[in-house]
């Protein structure tokens, strides 16, 4: 069970500093993108961009309310388009990926992570770049450096993620070395991982740099990053929104993704959740390999 005031806690201190952000510059309607949405999306004047809880600083989401550089985002577009992006979460990666393949959404605007095999149900429209490290305890005391180092630990990863893939192949790595298995403990969101390792029920959380850079910072000195500047089991990284394969909204976002990097609302919006070092100078659709 999650420590629910510490939980609350934590998502407090974040909603306060989202309040006290500088806000985005508003957008004028783009009538030619307006024009490439689906018509009954045009005609409802909205449509639901799904998440699966918290992933802060890009979102953070208490109760039916989303703040954080996907929500600051995502407002900038709907003004582009037009119409109102509304949002709506769901328990965990799978059940994202499979609600907008299956048209009970319209898209995830995330970021999540774009790989191979991933884009054979769903198309990605990548918006930033990530490094997955381990956030750990202040002075490391177990001292997990890298991937090698994990073997016998209890690592906290987020469920169904490509850190859960790639974690569990690194414990049968372990065991073919001779070693002792990984630990693997799967959660359905941010905040109860990291706050797992908070607790010491885990000795690491293994999971996206920037998200794990902003819940070290919440910590106030008790946790820190380990594993920075190395692979750690993956290659090049791009996160994007979703759409069901093949859907024609993709090529929309795509377009109103460049918009809002030409007019500087988008390195506004990253800078201002501090996510300068995730920006990318265009957007891509289906760059994972």
């Amino acid at each position: 069970m999650t420590p629910k005031p510490v939980f609350a806690a934590l998502l407090a201190t974040l909603m306060s500093q989202a309040a006290a952000a500088q806000d985005v510059p508003k957008q004028t309607v783009n009538e030619e993108l307006r024009a490439r949405l689906p018509e009954e999306i045009r005609k409802a004047g909205t449509m639901t961009a799904v998440n699966n809880g918290s992933f802060p600083p890009y979102e953070i989401v208490t109760g039916t309310e989303l703040t954080g550089a996907t929500a600051d985002l995502s407002d900038a577009m709907g003004q582009l388009f037009g119409i109102k992006i509304e949002h709506a979460s769901v328990a965990g990666l799978p059940a994202l990926l499979s609600g907008v393949n299956s048209g009970r959404y319209q898209f995830a605007f995330g970021p999540v992570g774009d790989y191979p095999d991933r884009q054979k149900s769903n198309d990605f429209v990548d918006w930033v770049r990530e490094y997955v490290v381990f956030a750990v305890e202040k002075g490391n005391p177990q001292g997990i450096v890298s991937l090698d180092t994990a073997c016998g630990k209890r690592i906290a990863v987020m469920s169904g993620g490509s850190a859960e893939k790639v974690i569990k192949e690194q414990s049968e790595k372990c065991v073919a070395g001779g070693k002792e298995a990984v630990e693997v403990q799967s959660f359905t969101d941010q905040p109860t991982s990291i706050l797992a390792v908070r607790s010491k029920r885990s000795d690491a959380f293994f999971s996206s740099q920037a998200p794990l850079t902003y819940f070290v910072q919440q910590a106030k000195g008790q946790l820190e990053l380990a594993g920075v500047g190395q692979s750690n089991g993956f290659k090049d990284i791009f996160q994007g929104a979703v759409v069901a394969k093949g859907s024609p909204l993709g090529g929309a976002l795509h377009d109103a993704f460049k918009v809002l990097m030409d007019n500087g609302t988008y390195a506004a919006v990253m800078k201002k959740w501090g996510l300068d070092n995730n920006m990318i100078k265009e957007p891509g659709i289906n760059q994972g390999k």
